[in-house]
């Protein structure tokens, strides 16, 4: 079957993307990569020995950062709809978390004790619709916020990707609700054309 135009455009761009090259160069999963490295650089989010939380980790480059960086003395978990390849360091969940059972299996893994930070970079399939789009996007911001609001230690941190269009203020004014300091971050590497910013949440309070 002939490629559609938009599909050729989006690979030729793929394969020229200067980030996707260096990521190839540094062993790292996706492009993906760059964006964490560049709020942790930042931010700060990632220190020696956390406990780690990676929604819609697939293909796992977040993962492979976060494990770096927490060393052997911290915990990765990875969660994602779609299957992962395994990474040392980092235990590996397939499944929707909005289903108990993977809830389930997520606390197991817990063993009972809080989260440092919960970094999401989930986004929903897109139907080309705006306003459904967005809708879907918010209701992610949401699922993980209330996980956060669930899982984390005060004083912990979340860090989501969002898209700036309806509901993305309202969504703002709840996140600072619950942390201390909320920055918004566009690096260097998510695309100009793209709404995409990540939220930067410090300072959990239950």
């Amino acid at each position: 079957m002939a490629k559609s135009k938009s599909s050729r455009r989006w690979l030729d761009r793929h394969v020229n993307d200067p980030y996707v090259k260096r990521s190839q160069q540094d062993g790292y999963r996706s492009r993906a990569a760059y964006k964490l490295l560049e709020i942790q650089e930042k931010d700060r989010i990632l220190a020696l020995g956390m406990r780690v939380l990676d929604l819609g980790a697939a293909p796992g480059s977040w993962s492979q950062i976060a494990s770096r960086a927490v060393g052997p003395g911290g915990q990765v978990i990875a969660l994602d709809l779609l299957p992962m390849v395994p990474l040392d360091g980092v235990t590996v969940l397939q499944g929707d978390f909005r289903e108990d059972a993977v809830l389930a299996q997520l606390r197991e893994t817990l063993g009972g004790l809080p989260l440092d930070l919960v970094m999401s970079d989930m986004a929903p399939n897109i139907t080309g619709t705006t306003v459904t789009d967005q809708a879907r996007v918010v209701y992610l911001l949401e699922l993980a916020l209330e996980l956060a609001r669930e899982q984390l230690k005060p004083g912990g941190a979340l860090v989501v990707k969002a898209f700036q269009g309806a509901g993305f203020d309202a969504y703002l004014r709840d996140l600072r609700r619950s942390f201390d300091r909320v920055v918004s971050r566009k690096p260097k590497s998510s695309r100009a054309e793209s709404r995409e910013v990540y939220l930067v949440a410090k300072g959990f309070h239950p």
